[in-house]
């Protein structure tokens, strides 16, 4: 069956490379939106590297000259910024509280630095690196990992001895797939480019938010010392897992009393889930869009290809009668014409899959990954491969009632 199966191919050549040129153009088109949609789901899906569950960001703001309160003596910020600090420390339903500067998750605005070690540089420029000043806790606050199992806590004590945490992945593009071996060793900065920075731990990749990929960004954090908290302007806390029922409330009934120190106030109390949400609002529509997009354009190839099989099986009536005169069952028919459809899609899918890898190589799509661009083509293929088998099983199946006397006569 399969050479006189290959023998008809291609004596239909004619009506078959029309069919093949349609599966090819349908393939490359169906991997590209496969491709994408892959990426951005497998983005969202990977880890974060930070925790916000339970977490909450506290502005700090100075009352004006204007105020009838504000007191000209009351200079000591530093001073007043520890003293808040530390009362929210000793509140019984917080279990960390930090201060930092465009650090926090889901924050539109970062600075960067260079960190190198010896000659090697990360990144391909010299400021790739997402820089976040802190004080120890804040590692304890988003629950940051590191990359060779070191917990919140130990990441914390690395820092109050002035040791820095950096991304495993900071050396990727040198070929340094992790730091591991760099712990303990010295490095330089533009924060401070007078004094070596050693390495106390590096952390599991940190996500500048949800759609992006883990290993897209590198940072390096840096502990503050009491002399400049001046500069950092977040405070951020999480609340134990089992005290976080009005919280927000609870501590503004107390923010006047207990949480003004000199001009110092708490202005605002904002969750970090909803921080996620506003943030990413934009981003979030984005891919809801290119999502329902991706949906009609699949939808339309579908119909397409659902009619062209289901036509090109239409057409053969008299050829699946004469078949099933000659003895040929109701599984022989079906295996007969769907592998015909899939032996075309087969072929051009090895076309296909050559021009989306140049299509690749070329920058067009998402970087080049080879196990994802096998997994993306073999996607691709078992969704068109789907679409045929069902624009040919209704029509041959429909075709297969009629009796063969009557379909030869009709013919």
């Amino acid at each position: 069956m399969n050479k006189k199966l290959i023998k008809q191919i291609r004596n239909e050549w004619r009506s078959n490379l029309w069919i093949f040129t349609e599966l090819l153009i349908v393939s490359v088109v169906m991997w590209f939106v496969t491709d994408y949609l892959y990426v951005m789901i497998s983005n969202y899906n990977s880890p974060r590297g930070f925790d916000i569950s339970h977490c909450y960001l506290i502005d700090i703001n100075k009352l004006t000259t204007n105020s009838k309160e504000y007191n000209p003596d009351d200079t000591l910020d530093n001073d007043y910024k520890a003293e808040i600090l530390n009362r929210l420390q000793h509140r019984p339903e917080i279990e960390a509280a930090s201060l930092s500067k465009a650090s926090y998750p889901y924050n539109g605005s970062t600075g960067t630095t260079s960190i190198s070690y010896d000659t090697i540089q990360a990144g391909k420029g010299n400021d790739e690196t997402i820089i976040r000043f802190v004080t120890s806790d804040f590692v304890r606050v988003f629950r940051y990992q590191g990359a060779n199992g070191e917990t919140p806590e130990q990441l914390t004590e690395m820092l109050k001895k002035s040791k820095i945490l950096l991304s495993d992945n900071l050396f990727s593009e040198h070929g340094i797939s992790s730091l591991h071996n760099y712990i303990g060793k010295p490095f330089k900065s533009q924060v401070d480019s007078t004094r070596n920075f050693t390495l106390g731990a590096t952390l599991k990749p940190i996500k500048y938010n949800d759609f992006e990929s883990p290993q897209g960004t590198r940072c390096a954090v840096f502990n503050v010392d009491k002399d400049n908290y001046t500069y950092l302007d977040e405070l951020c806390v999480r609340v134990k897992d089992n005290m976080d029922k009005d919280f927000i409330n609870n501590l503004w009934k107390d923010a006047d009393k207990q949480l003004r120190v000199g001009n110092l106030y708490i202005s605002d109390i904002q969750s970090f889930q909803d921080i996620r949400t506003n943030y990413q609002r934009w981003k979030t529509n984005y891919m809801r869009n290119y999502l329902v997009c991706g949906a009609f354009l699949l939808l339309n190839i579908f119909l397409g290809i659902l009619g062209t099989f289901w036509f090109r099986t239409q057409q053969r009536k008299s050829e699946i009668a004469l078949m099933k005169a000659l003895g040929s069952s109701n599984r022989d028919v079906f295996v007969r014409e769907i592998a015909e459809g899939l032996i075309l899609l087969s072929i051009a899918t090895i076309f296909a899959a050559i021009i989306d890898f140049n299509l690749a190589y070329a920058g067009m799509s998402m970087e080049l990954e080879t196990g994802r661009f096998v997994i993306t083509v073999l996607i691709s293929y078992l969704l068109i491969a789907l679409m045929i088998v069902i624009g040919t099983w209704f029509p041959a199946r429909k075709a297969m009632k009629i009796q063969p006397a009557e379909a030869l006569h009709d013919e």
